[in-house]
């Protein structure tokens, strides 16, 4: 493999820690900024909404650039995006902070991918990819502890200075062993979009914005929620990292299973556990083993299903799917956004309690359509050389 490979890893785990590193301090930016905490949540939406619309538009609108150019403009831009929030006093500076950094990490994840699987050879390529998104997943099981961990400590512009390091060095790294690698021909945006003709493929990406709107609904909330059954300081912290490593098991065994028993029976039992796991979180908080059992296999479903997607779209639409990868990225963070958009609603209106429930119903929802997905009217028709021969007589 490439070493640059895991440069490129090095440096969309640095940006992706960004998206959902207010999590954790929800409390912290509102009382400072004499916000609400919904306000502050609407900080997480907005970075997923323009983070999920950036990507494939920058892309192609910088097709012709040189990549090593473009990676290293494009770290500059996110690092002054995450110097003015750190150096934010008021609401409206950090939300165009977030605006910014949405924008510029949009498009340096889309770089990483798009780098990576080229410089590789043909039959490394999944893998490259693979390991890139590994800094993205791992970004954004670890963005809500970090930013907890460095907020309590120290306030809540403590994590956006750690981003602004690492993004510093990541300049300096990319600058020092990126070789310039010349633009490639992109797919235009207008023919991404026209692959999702396919009903079944859109049904697989409403599965995944759904699946994440649900998750987020909760999560992108959860500090208030533990602060609301007692639990608070140390312990909090301690609640996240239980998260994160079951979020990481997670992924794991939902590779494991989808190889097994096939991504179709695998991504039906992921979520229906999933969505009966939040929906049950609220009733458990009497009695706190069992809350904390539950609690983890939510954030293990979580990540489990990620696998089991991604393989149920390659074979979905085989001819495209390197398209449906990108476009379901831009799915997974409409999702985030319209889940911790959906959260702030919840929490403004009613008790974070509540936020369990309307995730859950949102969980349901994805079962539903991604079980429409798999109606035989909707399978991928063979072609007559796929067929098998009839043998002689």
């Amino acid at each position: 493999m490439n070493k640059r490979v895991y440069l490129l890893t090095i440096v969309s785990f640095v940006v992706g820690l960004v998206e959902l590193i207010l999590g954790g301090i929800l409390h912290l930016v509102a009382s400072d900024l004499n916000v609400t905490l919904g306000q502050v949540g609407m900080l997480i939406s907005i970075f997923s909404f323009v983070f999920a619309i950036s990507g494939p538009i920058l892309l192609s609108a910088t097709a012709k650039m040189e990549r090593k150019k473009l990676t290293l403009i494009t770290l500059v831009v996110f690092l002054f995006a995450n110097v003015l929030a750190v150096m934010s006093s008021g609401y409206w500076v950090l939300l165009i902070a977030r605006i910014i950094s949405a924008m510029s990490a949009a498009l340096l994840i889309s770089l990483c991918v798009t780098i990576a699987s080229n410089l590789v050879s043909e039959p490394y390529r999944a893998r490259a990819i693979g390991i890139v998104f590994m800094g993205v997943s791992a970004s954004l099981v670890l963005g809500v502890p970090v930013g907890l961990l460095l907020g309590n400590a120290f306030g809540w512009r403590a994590p956006f200075v750690l981003i602004v390091l690492l993004t510093s060095l990541s300049i300096l790294f990319v600058a020092l062993f990126m070789a310039k690698i010349k633009p490639k021909p992109s797919v235009p945006l207008i023919q991404q979009l026209k692959s999702l003709k396919n009903m079944k493929v859109i049904l697989i990406q409403l599965t995944s914005f759904l699946f994440l709107a649900g998750h987020l609904t909760l999560y992108a909330y959860l500090t208030p929620f533990l602060q609301s059954i007692g639990i608070d300081g140390n312990w909090i912290s301690i609640m996240y990292l239980l998260f994160g490593i079951a979020a990481i098991i997670g992924g794991g065994i939902g590779g494991l299973l989808s190889d097994r028993y096939g991504p179709q029976k695998t991504i039906i039992g992921i979520i229906a556990l999933f969505a009966v796991s939040l929906f049950s979180i609220p009733f458990t908080t009497a009695f706190m083993p069992l809350f904390i059992i539950v609690m983890m296999v939510w954030s293990l479903l979580s990540w489990a299903i990620t696998p089991a997607m991604q393989s149920y779209l390659i074979h979905s639409a085989p001819q495209t799917s390197d398209i449906q990868q990108s476009l379901n990225n831009s799915a997974l963070h409409f999702g985030i956004a319209f889940g911790s958009m959906s959260g702030g609603i919840v929490i403004e209106r009613s008790t974070v309690e509540m936020n369990a429930f309307v995730g859950s119903i949102f969980a349901f929802l994805a079962l539903i359509v991604v079980g429409l997905s798999m109606k035989k009217s909707l399978q991928p028709k063979p072609k007559e050389t796929d067929l098998p021969l009839k043998k002689a007589n």
